[in-house]
């Protein structure tokens, strides 16, 4: 610019372009759906999510006592909460379990794949029992929950999906082949899914956390954790508070991306 240029203001009178247009704001009645939010990242996701102004479904499989605690956690706090059981795992559970949450609390608006298995063991040992159950709750929960909620996010112009994934699903990590088999998969179906819907006021994306210190992690080598630069375990609430964000409005631009929660280990 010469010196001698100048900018005009604008008009007082003119309006500002907000930066998120109607179709990007939450539809009003919506809530969240939270796959095995009982305890663990899961209850910490729940709880981020009811801060944020979510009614909350909480989803589980056996724990139901956690599950419990985790909706009397988000009612004490003044929001809004249930707990309904079932196995994401199994084929037929999805549909009922999105009908269950229509029926308690609306139309889902934010939903969080984050059941997940372990059953860990070398590749040459696995046997076919615990290759498929991995497979099937880490990947085929994802896959089905999210087929049965993309139409009607679709129709409200408004979805978050957000799939928790691991960072052991881009790298090695011996012992673990169903799951990392498992969770790179969720990557890979998150960002097709994701360039599917674009268009439609819907994002999709993945979180992956490292090493987060949780009762599924207890048996995890210690060398793991001396592997991690921020030479610490992260808390579950570091990651949920990634996956609020995602869910959010502020995340509208944002698809098809991988968040990794994990201190500096994928680096």
């Amino acid at each position: 610019m010469s010196p001698s240029a100048s900018v005009t203001p604008a008009a007082a009178s003119e309006p500002r372009v907000s930066v998120l247009g109607e179709a990007q704001r939450r539809p009003e009645g919506s809530c969240a759906l939270v796959t095995g939010a009982g305890r663990g990242i899961g209850r910490a996701i729940a709880l981020a999510l009811a801060e944020d102004g979510w009614p909350v479904a909480v989803n589980y499989r056996s724990s139901g006592d956690a599950a419990a605690a985790t909706v009397a956690a988000i009612e004490a706090a003044g929001g809004r909460a249930v707990a309904i059981q079932g196995d994401v795992a199994d084929p037929s559970v999805p549909a009922q379990l999105v009908e269950a949450v229509h029926t308690q609390l609306g139309p889902i608006a934010v939903l969080v794949n984050n059941a997940g298995l372990r059953a860990d063991g070398l590749a040459l040992s696995l046997t076919d029992e615990d290759w498929q159950r991995v497979l099937d709750t880490n990947l085929g929960s994802t896959y089905r929950l999210t087929r049965t909620v993309l139409r009607e996010m679709i129709r409200a112009r408004f979805g978050r999906i957000v799939n928790i994934a691991s960072v052991v699903g881009p790298r090695a990590n011996a012992g673990q082949a169903n799951y990392a088999a498992s969770k790179a998969a969720v990557i890979a179906f998150t960002k097709t899914a994701a360039v599917e819907v674009a268009r439609r006021g819907v994002t999709v994306n993945a979180v992956a956390p490292g090493l987060i210190a949780t009762d599924m992690t207890e048996d995890i080598p210690t060398a793991l954790g001396e592997r991690v630069p921020a030479q610490r375990p992260g808390r579950p609430e570091e990651v949920a508070a990634a996956v609020a964000f995602l869910a959010s409005e502020r995340a509208s631009y944002i698809t098809a991306s991988t968040l990794y929660v994990d201190g500096g280990l994928s680096a």
